[in-house]
């Protein structure tokens, strides 16, 4: 009984010495690229907060002409303005985008088009996890409205910008989730049945066929694309499910930062000659295993062209 009551007394303090060995074990990867930005122009999705927000103060550090696409404008406002402090970068701009709604990623895309030449780094971040079950403004599921069909508009919206300034890249930011995901064609909307959980991940495993197939349209563009698994962050993703919160306040001592989160995304947005990896999903700042159905070209490639169908974009 001693034995217990010394160790239950002696926890909070073997936690304390253990905290910062076990979060630098998590946080192994590290973007080291010391690369400079100035003259180029990037766009990351989801900027307001979290690993999105964390992505964009790094590149506007480095200099780079930074816009924040996102759907809380006014909050966007607020970290724009934190980043120009921090950073001494004035270009950091905020720009409307509700990946819930093909009428405002169009009209982002149009606008930011109009307003610049070039368009170097695309970094597909944002996204929803867990959420009941809705329908996006022209009724897709949610999970894969947002987080898949979204980027993938906006991306073929942007595509010509990005040819036209190679060297560029497009990273997409999707999760060690996907490992449970499957692309149920006759179910991509959720209607016949639908759990929060496993739709986040068939989204998850969507990111990544998208990058796959994207890569391989993309040989020879000078346009590279990369999935990435940032890690299991603290940030607002979970803020649709009171178990999700639970679980990440029990396990904290084990869970990145945004900052620590970013850091793939930095890797595979900056990191020189990484070109001949295209196509790849990373972890950690390394070339990281995907499951079998993330390795399906057959699925991927039909992923694509249903997308393509769903957004009515024409099918090549």
């Amino acid at each position: 009984m001693i034995e217990v009551l010394l160790l239950l007394l002696l926890l909070p303090l073997l936690l304390y010495i253990a905290v910062p060995q076990i979060r630098k074990m998590l946080a192994s990867g590290v973007c080291t690229s010391a690369i400079q930005l100035p003259g180029k122009v990037a766009v990351v999705t989801g900027a307001n907060t979290g690993i999105g927000k964390e992505t964009a103060k790094e590149l506007a550090k480095r200099g780079a002409r930074v816009y924040l696409a996102c759907r809380d404008v006014q909050k966007g406002e607020s970290v724009a303005r934190e980043i120009q402090i921090m950073t001494g970068n004035q270009q950091v701009l905020v720009r409307k985008l509700d990946l819930a709604d093909t009428k405002s990623i169009r009209a982002f895309a149009k606008g930011f088009l109009a307003e610049e030449k070039h368009l170097h780094i695309l970094i597909n971040n944002a996204g929803v996890m867990m959420c009941p079950y809705s329908k996006t403004a022209d009724g897709f599921e949610m999970h894969i409205g947002v987080n898949h069909l979204g980027h993938f508009l906006l991306t073929h919206l942007l595509l010509e910008k990005l040819k036209e300034s190679a060297p560029s890249r497009i990273v997409n930011v999707s999760s060690l989730a996907h490992l449970l995901g499957r692309i149920h064609f006759h179910n991509l909307q959720g209607e016949k049945f639908y759990h929060a959980g496993l739709a986040y991940c068939n989204s998850k495993l969507a990111n990544i066929l998208f990058t796959q197939e994207l890569a391989r349209r993309l040989k020879g563009s000078g346009v590279t694309t990369y999935s990435v698994h940032p890690g299991t962050v603290d940030s607002e993703l979970i803020r649709h499910s009171s178990l999700m919160k639970w679980i990440w306040w029990l396990f904290s001592f084990f869970i990145k930062t945004p900052q620590q989160g970013a850091q793939t995304s930095l890797y595979c947005a900056l990191t020189e000659g990484l070109e001949v990896l295209s196509g790849n999903h990373f972890s950690d700042c390394h070339v990281a295993w995907v499951s079998a159905q993330a390795r399906n070209e057959t699925v991927a490639r039909r992923l694509w062209d249903v997308s393509c169908d769903l957004l009515g974009i024409p099918m090549d």
